[in-house]
């Protein structure tokens, strides 16, 4: 990937477990205390690495959730329920825990204040988490950049950072949603997979050349980062970052 740095090069940190909070039932945000790091940029991630007491070792990816402004090192993750990390993290992790990590890592599917806008967010799941640590920023920096963040999640009950993203929409974020297979009571807005329909109320016109970023699982970024191309938006404007059954 272009731009991304080279995990050889990089030295593993000591992280220590500073606090843990349930975003949903399946969804963790741990807080780090991270010792020698050096800052990150928004959209960034890192490695995650775990040894056991025998020497055996697992690592993953998990995109960077808090700010560079944030004073401290957040990732939220989702457990999958043949992840050998991510079980590790959501039910088991506690604060003074010691883990190591790996990073910043990457440097293509990144947004700064200094990039301006029109700025579309599309997240599928968890893969808003790299959108938050944007938003963020965006707040931080006190950006008045247009900021549009479709959100596809199968029912509200598993929105992450539901509270968060509604006050990002008072800042002037346009936040919308679609749910795949429970709608809220009385709800008007989309009930369906990100298509070529929804994208097209949500997007800017291809000719106001919006920075585009799709994060989600690997079906969801093919999907929706195809349907924009078809609907006339440069595939070099389109920023993509999938993960897989293995990856979070």
């Amino acid at each position: 990937m272009a731009g991304t740095a080279l995990p050889g090069r990089l030295t593993w940190h000591a992280a220590r477990v500073v606090s843990a909070r349930h975003e949903t039932a399946r969804v963790r945000t741990i807080v780090f205390d991270c010792a020698g790091w050096e800052g990150h940029l928004p959209g960034q991630h890192v490695d995650i690495r775990l040894t056991a007491d025998d020497g055996y070792q697992a690592q993953r990816s998990y995109s960077i959730a808090s700010a560079p402004e944030d004073e401290q090192l957040e990732l939220t993750v989702e457990r999958l329920d043949d992840g050998e990390v991510s079980l590790y993290l959501v039910d088991e992790v506690q604060p003074g825990d010691d883990l190591e990590l790996r990073g910043p890592i990457g440097g293509y599917f990144v947004w700064t204040a200094a990039d301006g806008g029109p700025v579309l967010l599309v997240a599928g799941g968890s893969g808003v988490v790299p959108f938050r640590s944007m938003l963020r920023h965006r707040a931080a920096a006190d950006s008045s950049a247009s900021v549009r963040l479709l959100y596809s999640a199968r029912a509200q009950v598993e929105v992450i950072y539901r509270d968060e993203l509604a006050r990002f929409a008072t800042d002037g974020v346009d936040v919308r949603f679609t749910y795949t297979r429970q709608t809220p009571d009385g709800w008007a807005g989309s009930d369906r997979r990100v298509d070529a329909g929804i994208l097209g109320d949500v997007a800017w016109p291809p000719e106001d050349r919006p920075l585009v970023f799709v994060c989600g699982p690997t079906g969801f970024v093919e999907a929706a980062a195809t349907a924009l191309v078809d609907l006339g938006h440069d595939p070099a404007s389109i920023r993509t970052e999938r993960f897989g059954p293995t990856g979070r």
